[in-house]
């Protein structure tokens, strides 16, 4: 979920990618045939696997969920594969679909191959134009608002999209759902309970504030700045990665979530961007709003609303590693990291609620 790290040479396990039977379903697919080569892994904050490698002269990425699946893995996979392949020629920022294999039975789980990536993880990397330059970094952070705000724009009936989510009551769902996901966190031994002040006044608070009217579109669901991939030539996204968490929804939960994930210098949410994160020279989220306006024709007078949500919402996701911590299914520093993030996130949604 938080970004992805340097590629690495690595020994692929037969059980996670038998590169004997994926070559012999790629020739199926009419991609050239030969070795494979310079198989190398993208590590990422999520647990899918991703593997790069080279063969009969081209540059492929393949990517599948982790050696252990979890119930969903296939069809998050299956999901993000659909999506992209949607998304191919709408000249919104995303990784270009080669192939997928929605048949687990192939390699034991589904998978794609989509096209590298050229551009770098601000999350593990800031190349010296970028770390030099305060204006390149503003303009990072206005490219990204533009990359969310064209692809809230698309028509997803159009893009044969109709039932990738279900939109209908999606703002009147939120609270309940995700109240509901903290509730199940109990079920990690020795966990104690959440212990976020004001939780309950918060879903109270956006209870009561809920814009009446809004269109439905595509959601990335997950579009803070580590899962954004920059051109290493200028400040432009090159690609929006990790699509796991997208849906039909409101989009313009993607803007209060960039505004909401806006990574403040000294705090310990500004460490999940990493190197930039450190840096800063983001633009203000009154610049992101404005710009995000010039590329959409959304009601934009609800932002403090959506970005209390992102809050809401992202707070009670990474409280969940919190809470298996306790459990010793993640571990303890990490559960902690997170965890004092979520409490910056609640923080931020009362000061938004004033």
């Amino acid at each position: 979920m938080w970004g992805m790290s340097v590629a690495q040479p690595v020994e692929v396990d037969r059980e996670v990618v038998d590169f004997a039977i994926v070559g012999k379903w790629m020739e199926e697919q009419g991609l050239p045939g030969g070795a494979f080569e310079g198989v190398t892994s993208l590590g990422g904050g999520t647990q899918n696997i991703m593997l790069r490698f080279q063969r009969g002269g081209r540059d492929y990425v393949l990517r599948r969920g982790p050696k252990h699946l979890r119930a969903k893995s296939n069809e998050v996979i299956r999901r993000e594969a659909r999506l992209l392949g949607a998304l191919s020629g709408t000249g919104v920022r995303a990784p270009e679909v080669v192939a997928a294999c929605a048949d687990e039975s192939v390699i034991g789980a589904v998978f794609y191959l989509m096209e590298p990536i050229a551009g770098f993880n601000p999350q593990n990397e800031l190349p010296e134009l970028h770390a030099n330059d305060p204006e390149i970094r503003r303009r990072m952070g206005l490219s990204a608002v533009e990359a969310i705000a064209r692809l809230g724009a698309l028509d997803y009936r159009a893009l044969g999209l109709e039932d990738y989510g279900k939109p209908e009551g999606f703002l009147e769902r939120q609270v309940p759902r995700w109240l509901g996901e903290l509730e199940s966190y109990s079920a990690n031994e020795g966990y104690p309970g959440p212990e976020i002040p004001g939780v309950q006044r918060v879903g109270e608070w956006l209870d009561r504030n809920r814009p009446a009217n809004w269109t439905p579109g595509i959601l990335h669901g997950d579009c803070h700045l580590a899962n954004m991939m920059f051109t290493y030539e200028g400040p432009e996204v090159a690609a929006m990665v990790d699509w796991e968490m997208s849906t039909i929804g409101d989009p313009l939960l993607d803007l209060g979530w960039q505004i909401a994930t806006r990574p403040e210098p000294g705090t310990t949410g500004a460490a999940l961007v990493g190197k930039l994160g450190a840096v800063g020279g983001l633009p203000t989220p009154e610049e992101m709003i404005e710009h995000y306006g010039r590329f959409s024709d959304r009601d934009l007078s609800h932002v403090t609303w959506y970005t209390v949500l992102a809050c809401f919402k992202l707070g009670i996701v990474l409280e969940g590693t919190h809470a298996r911590a306790f459990a010793g299914k993640a571990p303890k520093q990490v559960g902690d990291f997170l965890h004092a993030i979520t409490l910056e996130l609640f923080e931020r949604a009362h000061r938004l609620m004033e």
